[in-house]
């Protein structure tokens, strides 16, 4: 679960994104109001399309910065956005992506169990648990930065960190494996 604030041409929004994948209907949360939507990657383009309860977007992303506000197009508008802070834990699923790399990645096939994959490229920042530590499931195993925002990897599962693959410093692809939890 990622939860932010961001600001949108200076209105500020709280978002709330779990699993986002292509093609398939998900559930996203702004300021309170849950809406149903589902992502389209656009053929020979980086943008892709999103419907909103019905209602179809087209919107262009560039690279994102962070702490720096961004222009993004929907149907050709330029919009200008800037994230302003992680609200309550933010969280993401090791089988659910941030809704940005969603917009810029195909997804992957969910790691087996007890495997702690990579749900996008990016440089591992932090590990804050050992080989042998007991972990339980939502405990925070690592910090992935990517595309400049911080993403707390979870444990989704209670048990013993069995091997850790990946150290401080690492750049690692979608899918990479990082831990084994036992």
């Amino acid at each position: 679960m990622l939860r932010r604030e961001i600001t949108v041409d200076g209105k500020p929004y709280q978002v709330e994104v779990s699993e986002c994948p292509i093609g398939s209907p998900f559930s996203i949360e702004v300021n309170n109001k849950i809406r149903k939507a589902t992502l389209e990657k656009e053929p020979n383009t980086e943008g892709f399309s999103i419907k909103v309860d019905g209602k179809l977007y087209k919107v262009e992303l560039p690279n994102i910065e962070r702490n720096t506000p961004f222009s993004i197009k929907v149907n050709e508008i330029p919009f200008k956005v800037e994230f302003k802070s992680a609200l309550a834990t933010p969280r993401i699923s090791i089988t659910a992506p941030s809704p940005v790399s969603v917009l810029v990645q195909k997804p992957t096939k969910a790691p087996g169990e007890g495997v702690v994959a990579a749900p996008m490229a990016g440089k591992i920042i932090s590990i804050r648990v050992r080989k042998g530590d007991s972990v339980k499931m939502g405990t925070v195993l690592c910090v992935l930065e990517a595309m400049k925002m911080e993403n707390e990897i979870t444990a989704q599962k209670s048990g013993v960190i069995e091997e850790i693959k990946t150290q401080e410093g690492k750049a690692v692809n979608e899918g990479d494996i990082l831990m084994l939890i036992k």
